[in-house]
């Protein structure tokens, strides 16, 4: 018996929006690399697109996450 099993069935409630087919499926219907989730709702996962573009724009218009110059850094050699 192997030490880790592929979980073929997902517990009921648990909602993953496949990146491969488009849909929303109830359990990892699709392999982990396909997939977001798990979501609490359909609901939720139907919205698994627009909600990683919000972020990904969060995350890209976020100061905290780019080096900004510091003062005086603008004449050091690069």
């Amino acid at each position: 018996m192997g030490l880790f099993k592929r979980r073929t069935v997902g517990k009921p409630g648990e909602w993953y929006y496949c990146l491969e087919h488009g849909v929303v499926e109830e359990g990892p219907e699709c392999p982990a690399k396909n997939r977001f989730g798990p979501y609490a709702t359909r609901e939720e996962a139907s919205h698994a697109m627009e909600t990683a573009r919000e972020r990904n724009l969060e995350w890209e218009t976020d100061p905290r996450w780019h080096d900004a110059p510091k003062r005086g850094d603008d004449d050091a050699p690069r």
